[in-house]
């Protein structure tokens, strides 16, 4: 039996799956936002749950928004910041007695995908998360590919490819920079970008519904959010090169947006033929805790 945890910074969610991917069992809890102790007892706790629940042991891995350096064995860049500093992995093996494999959610994501998602049985898969924030997590034969030093798939901070003029310096970004493609492609980046347009203030969601209601301005915003999504894989391609690419977070649940990606990516891309498939999660908001579980 294999366990995964999405640490989330507003929920914990457990899964324990069988061999064949199939859940025995599942359990969900709010996350003790700022207080690391109690997040580890909680974790611990909801392994023990499930333990007790199919009265088997299992093996454990955790996703986290963020990653263990390998410089200081510690949790970095994650946005949960009462988890940075932490010796996460070592803290969580305390607790339970065993092993347990730590990798950034985004990776897990592409994990889950590759096992028996949308990208099941490729090669690489890139999976991509355009949400609340904006991040990446690579797969090679079902693995994740951490890195050097665990920011393989850091696609949200880096710029914005190909910047056009009105596009320079670019937004400010919470991690110092300007320009990044999460502060372009976000929920947030994509309602900030229609506010300094018109005025008015929308969330993503009411953007999407007002285009479809045929509102220009709305649609002139999304027609913006598809290009830079479009340079922003391209780019990705460009280096990457992989075999699939899977779309999660609440952007991907856009129709359009799944559909019109290959089209306006292909310009960019340095190639003589894009034909890289680009869908959307199989799994949804399950991906993440699915590719906890098997990181084992």
């Amino acid at each position: 039996m294999r366990i995964g945890i999405d640490w989330g910074g507003t929920k914990m969610e457990a899964i324990a799956l069988d061999g064949a991917g199939t859940i025995l069992a599942r359990r969900r809890i709010a996350t003790p936002q700022g207080d690391y102790r109690a997040c580890i007892a909680a974790a611990a706790g909801l392994v023990r749950e499930i333990e007790r629940e199919t009265g088997r042991e299992g093996s454990v891995g955790l996703g986290i928004p963020g990653a263990i350096s390998p410089a200081t064995g510690l949790v970095k860049n994650a946005n949960s910041t009462w988890l940075n500093g932490q010796p996460l992995d070592r803290d969580m093996a305390e607790a339970l007695g065993r092993p347990v494999r730590v990798e950034n959610d985004a990776n897990c994501l592409a994990v889950s995908e590759a096992a028996d998602g949308a990208a099941a049985g490729a090669g690489s898969v890139w999976a991509l998360i355009l949400g609340t924030g904006v991040g990446s997590g690579i797969a090679i034969g079902g693995r994740a590919l951490s890195g050097r030093h665990r920011i393989a798939g850091e696609w949200g901070h880096n710029p914005l490819p190909w910047p056009r003029a009105d596009e320079l310096p670019g937004p400010a970004c919470y991690c110092g920079r300007s320009g990044c493609l999460e502060t372009w492609l976000s929920g947030t980046g994509v309602a900030a970008d229609h506010a300094r347009r018109t005025g008015a203030r929308m969330r993503a969601e009411e953007i999407v519904e007002a285009m479809r209601a045929g509102d220009r301005a709305a649609r002139d915003t999304f027609e913006r959010f598809l290009d830079r999504a479009a340079r922003g894989i391209a780019h990705g391609v460009n280096i990457l090169d992989p075999d699939v690419i899977v779309i999660g977070g609440g952007l991907s649940n856009v129709d359009e947006l799944i559909a019109a990606l290959p089209r306006l990516t292909a310009p960019y891309v340095f190639s003589d033929a894009f034909t890289t498939p680009i869908v959307r999660s199989r799994h949804g908001d399950s991906s993440g805790v699915r590719g906890a579980a098997w990181l084992w």
